[in-house]
């Protein structure tokens, strides 16, 4: 497939400036068809406009205070700079007394990673230059804007149809703007796709971005993660000390240059790590040549689809029950939108106390689920005196049976949902 005849079946690019009215409601315009998904901030539903029948998404935010209004506010005014193919567009806004909508573009392709298992979709190592050299656009797009994304993983890169080969990146709820005079500390994100420096808790950068999509590229060419361990805490041991490698058997008829793209990538110092701009100069992505058009295995994806289906969902309700015993209070994840609906629970969110003072030593982070049900999460700035007494809640509940690892060597530090007393890790 070349990049002309995809052009030519994605059509148009639609864009536009949005102010967000009050003088109109979204559904004076739009038809509210089906619920997409739900989440903290509050609905997803797929959206029909009443004038030409088209498809849209509907992100409605509850704005019931100064606080959230201004977080929906900052999300509208970040996607008025990102109006590019290959960034999912924001095209209307609505504001009334408690929730602000946002009328999404509605990506109807499905996940990148879901649509190459199927038996009938062509995956080799040309088709994957393709889908990164169009990540790669809309990501150089977003920096030149001064924007990080910092999202980024294969859930988040979906095709613009059930046919195509373009893809579109979304999802841009935690995309922030960069300033150089005031860092940007962020600890979220899913673990196999964290860059090291979030995870230590050091300041972002544009190579933030750059790291995860090296993660991408490896996972596109294999079918495995490179960090992936047996439970989130391992895979946080090996994303903060930059453990991988290319497996022989796995690699071996992928080509040098593929090799080198995504080496260039997993740097664990961000200062080596290529930029976007290099990255989309990069050779391998540049090659005239084809490489080998021989079909990519694709039994390493589908276990990797699975067990992530499996963490958003039973697993997850084990792992809320175990940190909160709130069951009942158990919310879906909100899909990007543009994406079809997908079930699951939400990561677990809380105030953290970890020292014997009543209100010293709190931090509110987000936790990571790992594999045996239980919750764990990611902290930093504290030393091996704070191992002691721990106290975790979650959704407004208690769970006196947490434990604080401190794991040395490490700027990563874990509370976990588990019984028993604080213990050092070796």
């Amino acid at each position: 497939m070349s990049q002309g005849e995809g052009g030519r079946r994605e059509g148009a690019f639609e864009h536009r400036h949005v102010t967000v009215s009050t003088e109109q409601t979204a559904s004076d315009l739009y038809t509210q068809l089906e619920k997409l998904g739900a989440g903290k901030f509050g609905v997803v539903y797929k959206l029909q406009e009443k004038a030409t029948g088209k498809i849209r998404a509907g992100k409605y935010f509850q704005t019931r205070t100064a606080k959230e209004q201004e977080a929906a506010y900052r999300e509208v005014q970040l996607m008025n700079l990102l109006h590019h193919p290959r960034l999912v567009q924001c095209l209307a806004a609505f504001q009334s007394r408690e929730e602000l909508v946002m009328v999404m573009e509605y990506v109807a392709g499905g996940q990148l990673f879901e649509r190459i298992v199927d038996d009938d979709f062509e995956h080799t190592e040309p088709t994957s230059v393709v889908y990164m050299r169009q990540i790669l656009e809309g990501i150089c797009y977003v920096h030149q804007q001064s924007i990080v994304h910092p999202d980024l993983k294969p859930e988040n890169i979906v095709c613009v149809s059930r046919g195509s080969h373009w893809v579109k990146i979304i999802d841009f709820g935690l995309a922030q703007r960069l300033d150089p005079h005031a860092p940007v500390k962020l600890l979220h994100g899913t673990p196999e796709f964290m860059a090291p420096e979030v995870i230590a808790f050091e300041p972002v950068g544009f190579t933030t971005d750059m790291w995860s999509i090296g993660v991408i590229c490896y996972m596109l060419l294999s079918g495995d993660s490179p960090f992936q361990g047996d439970s989130d805490m391992e895979t946080l041991h090996n994303v903060t000390a930059a453990q991988w490698d290319f497996d022989e058997e796995t690699f071996s008829e992928i080509s040098e240059e593929a090799k080198d793209f995504i080496s260039q990538l997993l740097q664990k110092d961000s200062r080596r790590r290529l930029p976007s701009e290099a990255a989309l100069a990069h050779p391998w992505l540049q090659r005239t040549e084809q490489s080998s058009a021989k079909p990519l295995p694709k039994e390493r994806m589908r276990r990797f689809l699975a067990r992530q289906k499996w963490q958003k969902t039973g697993n997850a309700v084990l792992a809320l029950r175990r940190l909160s015993g709130l069951a009942h209070k158990q919310q879906a994840p909100v899909p990007s939108p543009g994406t079809q609906e997908q079930g699951g629970h939400p990561q677990p969110e809380g105030t953290w106390p970890w020292t014997d003072t009543p209100g010293q030593g709190r931090a509110r982070r987000h936790g990571a689920r790992e594999e045996n049900g239980s919750c764990s999460l990611a902290l930093a700035g504290l030393s091996l005196e704070d191992k002691g007494r721990a106290v975790g809640s979650a959704l407004g509940e208690t769970a006196p049976g947490a434990r604080l690892t401190v794991l040395r060597g490490s700027k990563t530090q874990a509370l976990g949902a588990e019984q028993g007393p604080g213990t050092e890790q070796p």
